[in-house]
């Protein structure tokens, strides 16, 4: 199946979706409306919105949609979809409380448990960040709802991933919120090989996407997080020559299970630390 076509449709929910937040996000009268979900991880009125704008624009392709903040669809049913959409529609919803910007629309298609095409926006940046296995991954600057260009111009004005980056020793990328013990020792580890280690922090799903782009080697992830929360930055990473691997680094993460947790893992840049 020809996925190109459906980039597109993608492209243009993101956008619209980063205008619905970034319309709340910059209101000063605005009211978040901030709700404690059943994992205590909290919902506001921009996840909601950019939830039905995401939900309404994919709805033409007639691929079931798979979303953080939709009803959850039982296993049973959800396991003849071989082809679905996998949406996080505010990805890092504690960085959009706490005002820093690091926060991102994500949508991926995902097919037999693999994604092929991702898309991250992130509203504040007017950065976009998509990618198809049949044409590759790319980053595109100072683009939001109101731009209007076709999917050849995108591609020829956005910078093909990985981009040629240059820095010394190893980069690791690690979260800004879910820091923990395990990838404390990780990179302790990383250390002791010899290599001077650089770390910094980000939120969201920019973390996998800056090893997509070269500007860190690798992403090391042992805390929970959902399917949504990184199957269109797997897909990303995955056209731009990367891959995200269970803990054994051998392993790519797999969609649609029946359990949505993800197990831990590492995502690696194009040349593999040894």
């Amino acid at each position: 199946m020809d996925f190109v076509n459906y980039l597109y449709i993608a492209i243009r929910a993101a956008l619209d979706a980063g205008k619905s937040i970034m319309d709340i996000y910059t209101d000063p009268e605005a009211d978040f409306e901030i709700e404690t979900k059943a994992d205590n991880s909290p919902l506001t009125l921009a996840d909601k919105a950019s939830n039905r704008l995401i939900v309404s624009a994919l709805s033409v392709t007639l691929f079931p949609i798979l979303s953080e903040e939709e009803k959850e669809v039982p296993f049973e049913e959800r396991k003849q979809w071989t082809t679905l959409w996998i949406v996080d529609p505010l990805d890092g919803t504690k960085e959009f409380i706490k005002r820093n910007g690091e926060f991102t629309v994500n949508i991926a298609l995902v097919n037999k448990g693999v994604p092929v095409i991702g898309v991250i926006y992130v509203p504040v940046r007017k950065e976009l960040y998509f990618a198809c296995d049949a044409l590759g991954a790319y980053k595109l600057t100072n683009i939001d709802s109101a731009s209007q260009p076709s999917m050849d111009e995108m591609r020829r004005k956005a910078a093909r991933l990985p981009s040629a980056l240059m820095h010394q020793g190893v980069v690791v990328v690690a979260s800004r919120s879910h820091q923990t013990e395990e990838t404390t020792r990780y990179i302790e580890n990383l250390r002791k090989k010899g290599q001077p280690v650089t770390l910094i922090s980000s939120g969201s799903s920019l973390k996998i996407c800056l090893v997509a782009e070269g500007s860190a080697d690798i992403y090391p992830r042992f805390a929970p997080t959902m399917e949504w929360d990184t199957a269109a930055g797997h897909a990303i990473a995955k056209a731009a020559g990367c891959e995200v691997y269970h803990i054994d680094e051998k392993t790519p993460l797999a969609y649609n299970k029946e359990k949505l947790l993800n197990p831990w893992f590492v995502v690696k840049a194009v040349s593999p630390i040894s």
